[in-house]
């Protein structure tokens, strides 16, 4: 039964401290839309997803009035589109992407993600030629999202893709250089990508998946923020961790309402609910001044990944608490240019690279939306992919990496992209080139395969 306080609290989320659900996202597969002839498997693509989410955002809308929650995003995710374009044996896989970005404006959704391949443990027909082709995809397009998983903890790391996608995330920057290099900002490289993420860029509808599905994406670090603010004070750290779990209980039962009646409304199955609190520039909705309500000076200095890690799982275990439905990437995320926090440390040099992928080793995510120097060659962000992947590999969570090369600008310098994915510094790398190591390629097999050779 509600009570009239928890109902006032939550308007309170609403109206004063930016709880919103980020996204409702239509999981579509189209596994039955294979075909050898390229452009009837586009047609078949285009009609599949225009017929599947024809009502995806009049229903939002629809929620969100009768409700009164902020429903910010309607997204489409689809099956890799690697698996789709096997069979058509083209370079031409780049039509595909024309026919997600044609959906997308048809239905009016903000984005569509699925332009993707799962390489952990080799290429699959199909593969090379998508992998290729996603700079020019991105570039053509206005709302398609792409994504590479390139290892997994099973099947270690596939370091001919490693070496592949540093190249590709550079030619991206530059295919796009006249835009603020928006092409990188849509590409994320995963080590065990999850099948049920409803967050963009590096959300596909996995092949386990149902032939559609509703997916929910719930954000709201400025209500875990103010929580701490109005009662944090004097508390310890087994104190504090209790209030995270109980606002993220709080926040995750709003999700599923949502969740729940857009798959009734839509007759689709209710898939996951992600409580992931994924910031924005707006003040107040970052999860960097989380860290900082919890005691720290500044987000980067010593104890950050400490209290990053307690946030994390204390957010995980309230969300579990509220839905037997949590899934995607549940956790914190700390992509830079998205959080006003971690804008402010890197600009004032609190925050580098390094710190922040000591970071990434606890947080549910991982490298995201960091804007490097124009200048640095593949090699660089190769080996920066390798390190991320790693630690996913061995650590068994997911971590991503989606770097923005600054085409024509150097650290100190800014990149603004507008919107939900807010602006950033240029950050500066280490010195030195890790290119023969790269250039190696090969396989850095599981860590249980390591033990046994």
């Amino acid at each position: 039964m509600l009570e009239t306080k928890d109902i006032l609290e939550t308007i309170n989320m609403i109206d004063n401290e930016n709880l919103d659900v980020r996204t409702i996202t239509m999981g579509i597969s189209l596994l039955d839309c294979i075909d050898d002839d390229i452009d009837k498997a586009c047609t078949k693509v285009y009609d599949k997803i225009c017929r599947s989410a024809k009502d995806l955002v009049k229903t939002g809308e629809d929620i969100q009035r009768e409700y009164g929650i902020p429903i910010i995003n309607k997204r489409i995710s689809v099956t890799p589109i690697a698996m789709v374009a096997a069979p058509c044996q083209s370079k031409k896989v780049v039509k595909f992407a024309h026919a997600l970005d044609k959906a997308a404006k048809e239905l009016g959704v903000n984005f569509i993600g699925g332009y993707s391949a799962l390489v952990q443990k080799g290429f699959a027909s199909g593969d090379y030629a998508l992998i290729e082709s996603i700079p020019e995809a991105l570039a053509t397009t206005d709302f398609v999202c792409s994504s590479v998983n390139i290892g997994s903890t099973k099947a270690g790391i596939n370091m001919d893709a490693v070496k592949m996608m540093g190249k590709t995330v550079v030619q991206t920057a530059q295919a796009t250089a006249d835009r603020d290099c928006i092409g990188a900002a849509k590409l994320v490289v995963f080590c065990n990508a999850p099948e049920d993420n409803p967050f963009m860029a590096g959300a596909f509808h996995g092949v386990g998946e149902a032939d559609t599905v509703i997916n929910v994406g719930v954000s709201g670090p400025g209500v875990v923020r103010a929580a701490l603010a109005k009662g944090g004070e004097g508390k310890n750290i087994a104190e504090i961790a209790d209030m995270v779990k109980k606002t993220a209980f709080k926040i995750t039962r709003m999700g599923q309402l949502v969740a729940k009646e857009a798959s009734k409304r839509l007759c689709v199955p209710f898939g996951i609910v992600d409580l992931s609190l994924a910031p924005t520039p707006a003040v107040g909705d970052s999860v960097a001044h989380i860290l900082e309500e919890m005691g720290l000076e500044v987000c980067g200095c010593h104890g950050t990944t400490a209290a990053l890690a307690l946030l994390n799982d204390a957010v995980k275990k309230g969300g579990v608490m509220a839905s037997s439905h949590v899934g995607g990437l549940s956790g914190a995320f700390i992509p830079v240019s998205e959080d006003a926090g971690m804008i402010y440390a890197a600009e004032n040099e609190y925050l580098d690279i390094t710190k922040l992928e000591a970071m990434t080793a606890v947080c549910s995510v991982g490298l995201d939306m960091i804007i490097v120097p124009g200048d640095t060659s593949a090699e660089v962000i190769s080996a920066i992919i390798a390190d991320e992947a790693a630690i996913g590999m061995v650590n068994t969570k997911t971590t991503a990496v989606r770097l923005i090369p600054a085409i024509g600008k150097k650290a100190g310098e800014t990149l603004n992209f507008g919107g939900l994915l807010g602006y950033g510094p240029v950050m500066p790398l280490r010195k030195g080139s890790p290119a023969e190591f790269i250039n190696r390629g090969g396989r850095i097999p599981a860590p249980l395969q390591a033990l046994k050779n």
